[in-house]
C-alpha cells in the first residue's frame, strides 16, 4: 500500500491505495456520454509508456529511436518524456486543487496539466471528468513521490476470481470495456495467426473476435484455432491460440498455456464472462401465466473492437515488421476500412 506525495513540498496528495494492473480501457474514449471512474476506489495503476512532453512527430523519429521505445510501425508521434504516470480514482486524491484556466473540456475537465498541489501550487497531474471520458486522475511521475504506508500490498483474495463483465451496457450497446479488451487482445491473436485463417468457436467468441479475424485474415480453410483456457477450464482439443485471463493486479497472463498453445491475455472480467456465461432459466411457465420482466437486451449493432487500441498494440509488437501483418496494420489505419467495418461490410 502506498500514498503519493508532492515532489516539491512533500504534502500527501492521495489516500492510501493498493496497486493493480493498468486496465485495457485506460486510454479508450467514446461510448456513453458520462462514464464512471476508470479505477475502483482505493487502487492505483502505473502506465509504463512515456506520456509527458516533449512530443515528437513520427517524421522526426528514426526507426532505431522508435524501436528503443518499443514501437515498430509508424504512429502519429511519440512522447519522449518519462513513463510511469499514476492512475487513480478521483475520490482518492487529497490536498489538490484544480487550475481553472486549464480546465477546458466540453462539459468539464478534459485533462492536461490542470491539477496542482494545494500547499505549494506545483502542477502535479491531470483531472479528467469530461463527457465521453472515463473519470480519472493522472499524476505526473516527476511531480510526485511514492511513499510506502502500512496496509495490504494487494486487495483480498487471489485475484483470479473476478466478477464477469457483461458485454452490453444498460442501454443495449456493446460495453466499452469489451471493445477495449478485445481490441487489445486481437493484436496478439493476429500476430499468433501467422497470417493464416483462424477458426473460432461459434457464439459470443465469434461475434467479438471471429468477425474481425475473418475480415482481416485471408479466406480459406482454417489453419489455426482460437479458444479459451484458464482456471477451471480444460479445453479438448487444445486450441492453437488460447485466450487466458490477465491478472487484474499484476497484468500477467495465466500460466501455463495448455499443450504449448500461444497464450493471449484478455481482461479477466471479459474472460470470465466468455468462459462461464450466465445460465438463463429455461423453465416454462404454467399455461396462462406470463412474465412481466423484459427479455434480455440484444445489441443494436455488430460488435466492433476498439480500432485505436488494436493499432496501438500492433505497433508495439515486433511481429508487425512482417509484411503481411504490416499490411493489416496499414489497412486498419485507412478510414475507408473503418467505415466499412462499422457498416458490417467486408
Amino acid at each position: 500500500m502506498a500514498v503519493f506525495a508532492c515532489a516539491g513540498c512533500g504534502a500527501e496528495l492521495t489516500a492510501p491505495v493498493t496497486e493493480v494492473a493498468l486496465p485495457p480501457h485506460a486510454h479508450r474514449e467514446g461510448g456513453d456520454r458520462y462514464l464512471p471512474p476508470l479505477l475502483e476506489p482505493g487502487t492505483f495503476a502505473v502506465d509504463p509508456e512515456p506520456s509527458e512532453r516533449p512530443w515528437q512527430p513520427w517524421a522526426a523519429i528514426t526507426p532505431a529511436q522508435a524501436a528503443a521505445q518499443g514501437v515498430y510501425a509508424p504512429v502519429d508521434g511519440l512522447w519522449s518524456g518519462p513513463g510511469g504516470a499514476v492512475l487513480l480514482a478521483p475520490g482518492d486524491t487529497r490536498g489538490t486543487a484544480l487550475i481553472p484556466e486549464q480546465c477546458d473540456g466540453c462539459c468539464a475537465s478534459a485533462g492536461g496539466p490542470n491539477l496542482a498541489c494545494e500547499r505549494c501550487g506545483r502542477t502535479v497531474g491531470a483531472r479528467i471528468d469530461d463527457c465521453y471520458r472515463w473519470q480519472a486522475v493522472w499524476l505526473y511521475p516527476q511531480a510526485v513521490r511514492r511513499l510506502p504506508v502500512a496496509g495490504p500490498a494487494r486487495p483480498a483474495g487471489d485475484g483470479w476470481s473476478v466478477a464477469p463483465t457483461p458485454p452490453l451496457d444498460p442501454l443495449g450497446g456493446w460495453s466499452d470495456r469489451w471493445s477495449a479488451a478485445v481490441g487489445t487482445a486481437l493484436a496478439e491473436v493476429l500476430a499468433a495467426s501467422g497470417g493464416a485463417p483462424v477458426a473460432v468457436v461459434p457464439g459470443l467468441l465469434t461475434e467479438t473476435f471471429g468477425r474481425t479475424l475473418q475480415r482481416l485474415l485471408p479466406a480459406g480453410a482454417p489453419v489455426r484455432t482460437l479458444g479459451l483456457a484458464g482456471p477451471g477450464l480444460a479445453p479438448e482439443p487444445v486450441p492453437d491460440i488460447t485466450l487466458v485471463p490477465r491478472h487484474p493486479w499484476t497484468g500477467a497472463a495465466w500460466q501455463p498455456a495448455p499443450g504449448g498453445a500461444v497464450a493471449v491475455p484478455l481482461d479477466a472480467g471479459v474472460w470470465t464472462y466468455l468462459a462461464f456465461p450466465p445460465v438463463r432459466p429455461t423453465t416454462r411457465l404454467p399455461a396462462g401465466e406470463e412474465r412481466d420482466d423484459p427479455p434480455p437486451l440484444r445489441p443494436y449493432r455488430l460488435f466492433e473492437p476498439d480500432r485505436h487500441l488494436l493499432r496501438h498494440r500492433l505497433a508495439r509488437l515486433p511481429a508487425v515488421r512482417q509484411p503481411w501483418l504490416r499490411a493489416i496494420y496499414d489497412r486498419l489505419g485507412d478510414r475507408r476500412h473503418h467505415r466499412a467495418a462499422s457498416e458490417g461490410t467486408p
